[in-house]
């Protein structure tokens, strides 16, 4: 086993930093960042800043601009982003374009590769169209969303929720079940440009976080028609297809939020240092110095349990058990690593005077997205029994 660190990668994640803290750290009391993310305007911005730098796009392809990272290496910038809430989206490797670039590069048509990732690498916006609000979610089984072939096109009707970055993105992939015909009932992936007729954009919704480009938002498909050529991967195999962006975006996450919850640790560690309370520093105070120790012991595990599963998914694993895993021990130390650090800061914890009350409300939703804990524990628990049963988990 070699655990060393590649050079290279700890020198990007170097720059990355330096730039993080010097360009994008400075613009988080700038008034474009609002309640629903960061403003086109404010994002554009960052984007420039991180093209000079020659941060722009790591994980993208280097056919369409992008620096070609693969999981291990996006595991070090990444990290070294989030230290700012607003460094990837800086970068362009937030949510949900990340995921779909990785997406798009492996299932997508050349075609589709030009006319969707393309523009996507490049700095384009897009967004994943799968949960609803009476449907699909945790259990994406329940997907309610059809699509019909009229015999030209495919007539694409339902409603979507939680939607995420569809304001000012330029196109959407679709997930559906297909109504009729041989793949009947089966799920697929389509793609649509979103000022097609048929993409109403109902609502922007109100969530505790605010570090995503566009918000979050209902969308309803009111007979969308898209052409075959629409389709993104197979036909009834829209399930799979999303197991090639699921798993390695549920990593990506871990990746991002563990140097958002280093931020926060840094922050309350260098107060704990300073604060006088009962004639000695917060910090040498046990109940102080030991959530500081367990910020440490938490940081540490979630890395090694990031950088073990992106090293599976560099030599081809779709490691789908072990980034379910990660997902879960992730979320869950990144919320304590948080939730510490806020306790350490007293009264100042819960101000805008530091930035651990806003990255305290955008981390609390990673216990949900991508899949609540509770769900991942119920599937790592049947594939345990399974193999007490003799059967092979998958």
């Amino acid at each position: 086993m070699d655990f060393s660190e590649p050079p290279e990668f700890v020198d990007l994640a170097a720059k990355t930093s330096a730039f993080i803290e010097s360009r994008v750290v400075p613009l988080e009391a700038d008034q474009r960042w609002t309640a629903h993310g960061p403003t086109e305007d404010l994002r554009h911005e960052l984007n420039g800043l991180a093209r000079t730098a020659g941060l722009f796009a790591p994980h993208a392809p280097k056919a369409y601009g992008g620096l070609g990272l693969g999981p291990l290496g996006c595991s070090f910038v990444f990290e070294a982003a989030g230290y700012s809430i607003l460094g990837p989206v800086a970068l362009h490797c937030a949510a949900p374009d990340e995921g779909n670039t990785h997406l798009l590069d492996v299932v997508a048509t050349e075609t589709q590769k030009e006319t969707y990732l393309k523009p996507l690498s490049l700095g384009a916006r897009s967004c994943f169209c799968m949960t609803e609000p009476d449907g699909a979610g945790s259990d994406p089984s329940q997907l309610r969303t059809t699509a019909t072939w009229n015999g030209e096109t495919y007539v694409i009707d339902g409603r979507k929720w939680l939607i995420t970055g569809a304001q000012g993105a330029e196109f959407c992939i679709i997930m559906a079940r297909m109504s009729g015909g041989p793949e009947d009932g089966r799920a697929t992936m389509f793609l649509s440009s979103m000022d097609a007729t048929g993409i109403v954009l109902e609502r922007q919704m109100d969530t505790l976080d605010s570090s995503f480009a566009g918000g979050h938002w209902v969308v309803s498909f009111q007979g969308l028609e898209v052409p075959p050529e629409a389709i993104l991967g197979t036909v009834g195999e829209g399930f799979a297809h999303a197991q090639v962006r699921l798993a390695p975006a549920r990593l990506t996450h871990c990746m991002r939020w563990l140097g958002a919850a280093r931020r926060a640790h840094d922050v309350a560690r260098d107060y704990a240092a300073s604060r006088l309370a009962f004639g000695q520093v917060i910090g040498e105070h046990e109940g102080v110095g030991f959530m500081l120790a367990d910020n440490e012991m938490d940081i540490h595990l979630s890395r090694l349990v990031i950088r073990h599963t992106a090293w599976l998914l560099e030599h081809g694993n779709i490691a789908t058990t072990e980034s379910s895993m990660a997902k879960v021990i992730c979320s869950e130390a990144i919320w304590r690593i948080v939730d510490r650090s806020m306790q350490i800061l007293g009264g100042a914890g819960i101000t805008r005077e530091h930035p651990v009350e806003r990255i305290f409300r955008d981390v609390r939703g990673f216990r949900i997205y991508d899949g609540p804990s509770e769900v991942h524990r119920w599937s790592l628990a049947r594939k345990s029994l399974k193999q007490a049963q003799g059967g092979v988990a998958t």
